[in-house]
Formats: structure tokens, C-alpha cells, sequence
């Protein structure tokens, strides 16, 4: 049987993070985030910081990065942008922990990446404005004049990484197993239904 798989793609500041956080603890499995980025940092040579304002840059085109991580064994050009060299150093990644056991994968097209295989349960969540620059304000320390257009910038920047790296529509209901309003729900309920949804379909 193959591995089983949890990947989360989230509106900016809605909770998927915090979701995928607490699905990972309920089940017992590795969480995945901001870990796929340290594992890049040292395959890269380069800090984290470095890498990160780098990942939030989108490659050259679709059919480029499409052509070279479809050869995962390929060596990374010197002269490749490192905007390109992080998606296909990430996308190894996420291939290798979806190999190496059951986890949970938050963000970085990972519901894409491993579309194919066969215990995948992909989540997208979502929250009305309101709730989601609470959240920025109270937990991520935004500003609240700026709160607004943080989110259209992250949101924005989040769907043309999708966009560009897959062919695809970041918001398409038809990518995902189960998409949710954490806005209206909350946090401890979305993980619920994900966690029970889990239960009787990958993990029963």
C-alpha cells in the first residue's frame, strides 16, 4: 500500500497551517511547511531568508520548470534563477517525503506535485475577509491599516506560484478532496472533518 498523503492549500492567514498542524498531531504523522524550505536552503547553499524571498518570486513559464522537474535527476544549471531552482529542488523534496511515509504537506503545489498518487486527500482552506485580517492582526502581527492589501498580495502571490507551476486554477474546487470555510467553521471544526473524512476514506 502506498504512503498516505494530507496536502493543504490556504488562503493567506485563513488557518490552513495551524490545520495541517493539528491534523499531523491528531494522526501521528510528520508535519511538513517550512521544513521543505530548510531541507532546499541546505541543497541550495543558501540561507533561509535568501531562499524564501526567492520562492515568492514565479519562474520564467509553465512549460520551462514543466520541462526540467520532469527529470528529477537532472542537475540544477548554474545559470538557472534561483525562483526556478527552488520549485524543482522542492518539488524532489515532497516527492521524497511522500515516499518515505504518511505525513501531512502544507502548500508549495504539493497537491499537484503528487497528484498521482494513489492515498492523496487534498484540503483547501478558506476564510471571509473579516476572519482572515483578525487573524493577520491578532496571531501574524500585521498591521491593521495594511492588513488588507497583505492579504491581496499573498493571496495573489500564492495563486500565480500555482498558476505558473502547474497550468492550473489555485481556487479550482476540482483540484482538491475537500475544500473548507474556516472562516465559518473554525479551526478545531475543519480539522475535525478533515481528521473523520480521513478516517473513513485513506486511513479507515
Amino acid at each position: 500500500m502506498s504512503n498516505r498523503i494530507i496536502t493543504i492549500e490556504r488562503e493567506y492567514a485563513s488557518g490552513g497551517r495551524e490545520i495541517g498542524q493539528m491534523i499531523a498531531q491528531q494522526l501521528g504523522i510528520p508535519f511538513y511547511n517550512r521544513e521543505i524550505l530548510e531541507m532546499a536552503s541546505e541543497r541550495c547553499g543558501v540561507s533561509v531568508d535568501y531562499l524564501a524571498s526567492a520562492e515568492e518570486a514565479a519562474p520564467k513559464s509553465f512549460l520551462y520548470t514543466l520541462m526540467l522537474s520532469s527529470n528529477p535527476t537532472r542537475s540544477i544549471q548554474e545559470n538557472l534563477p534561483l525562483s526556478d531552482k527552488v520549485y524543482i529542488v522542492e518539488t524532489n523534496i515532497i516527492k521524497e517525503l511522500a515516499e518515505k511515509g504518511d505525513c501531512v504537506i502544507v502548500g508549495r503545489c504539493a497537491s499537484y506535485i503528487l497528484r498521482e498518487s494513489s492515498n492523496l486527500f487534498s484540503a483547501f482552506i478558506y476564510a471571509d475577509q473579516e476572519s482572515r485580517i483578525k487573524r493577520a492582526v491578532e496571531q501574524y502581527g500585521v498591521d491593521p491599516r495594511r492588513a488588507e492589501a497583505v492579504l491581496r498580495k499573498s493571496d495573489r502571490r500564492r495563486e500565480t506560484f500555482y498558476s505558473i507551476n502547474t497550468g492550473g486554477n489555485w481556487y479550482d474546487k476540482e483540484n482538491y478532496t475537500l475544500c473548507l470555510n474556516s472562516g465559518a467553521l473554525g479551526i478545531e471544526l475543519c480539522t475535525e472533518l478533515i481528521v473523520d473524512a480521513l478516517k473513513k476514506t485513506i486511513f479507515k
